[in-house]
């Protein structure tokens, strides 16, 4: 059994910082993402939503048409288009809403790119089967299900009696980066077989959507924290967005009375502000 060590709202205060009068939009951080489809344009609108509420001072939006118009819709400060290199972009959020049985080739080559390049990439659903042979730094963002084919697809088959620490570990260290598997307890793992737990959630948040605003969550952090670990950066993306989970289901906050309530994803991205003035508090 690994060692876990459960992830807490004064590690995730060191990955908020407050913006100086030196800061401008791009020492803020810049978050590009190549997300949603045709089929899924909502989801490049809540992780580009989420990136923007968690304080990214440029947002970067690389896509298809339809969800692009969708980006610019709801957030028309988001830049719509191929970045000519002089956005001086911190991180990469590429996989959301989108279904590698429909990906063609231009869009691998595309993805592939990102990939091989030296920036900081959040890695998920639709984009997790390019991970094998990334040279980027990366995290990737798995659910259960895809989890269970990613160990199935590298030819890891879950152990008898494996725990669940044990299976991340084990993950990461085959595809040579950060894995954070979702769930009820959030579970993020490095190469070097440093598991961190994350555990600031609601069951609230188990709705379609929240995985598009985690990741646009962590895109923002690791574009502001280019010289911390990956591995604890997505911890605290995680963190904060079970805490925004938690304020937008009502279970903390003035007044809070009963179990809290129904969410829907936008309702994340929008508590995310509060969030982070929670941390800093």
């Amino acid at each position: 059994m690994v060692d876990v060590r459960t992830w807490s709202r004064s590690d995730t205060v060191q990955f908020v910082h407050v913006p100086t009068p030196s800061d401008d939009k791009y020492s803020r951080g810049v978050v590009a993402l190549r997300t949603g489809s045709a089929a899924y344009p909502g989801a490049a609108v809540l992780g580009v939503e989420a990136a923007w509420r968690t304080g990214a001072g440029f947002v970067r939006y690389v896509g298809q048409e339809r969800p692009a118009d969708a980006v610019l819709a709801r957030r028309p400060e988001t830049v719509v288009g191929a970045d000519a290199g002089r956005s001086r972009v911190g991180a990469w959020v590429i996989g959301s809403g989108t279904d590698p049985a429909e990906r063609t080739d231009d869009e691998s080559r595309a993805l592939r790119e990102i990939l091989a390049g030296d920036v900081p990439v959040v890695i998920d659903a639709g984009a997790l089967d390019l991970v094998t042979g990334a040279a980027a730094p990366f995290v990737i963002t798995p659910h259960a299900g895809e989890f269970a084919r990613l160990q199935e697809t590298l030819r890891l088959p879950a152990a008898t009696g494996e725990s669940r620490e044990d299976a991340v570990v084990r993950v990461a260290r085959a595809v040579g980066g950060a894995v954070l598997l979702k769930g009820s307890r959030t579970l993020i793992a490095d190469e070097a077989g440093v598991v961190l737990a994350v555990e600031e959630t609601t069951s609230w948040l188990a709705t379609a959507g929240t995985g598009d605003v985690l990741a646009g969550v962590i895109g923002a952090v690791l574009a502001a924290n280019p010289a911390r670990p990956i591995a604890e950066a997505a911890a605290a993306g995680a963190w904060l967005h079970g805490r925004a989970a938690r304020i937008a289901a009502g279970v903390i906050g003035a007044g809070v009375v009963g179990r809290g309530h129904p969410v829907v994803a936008l309702d994340v991205a929008r508590a995310l502000p509060r969030a982070v003035g929670d941390v800093l508090a």
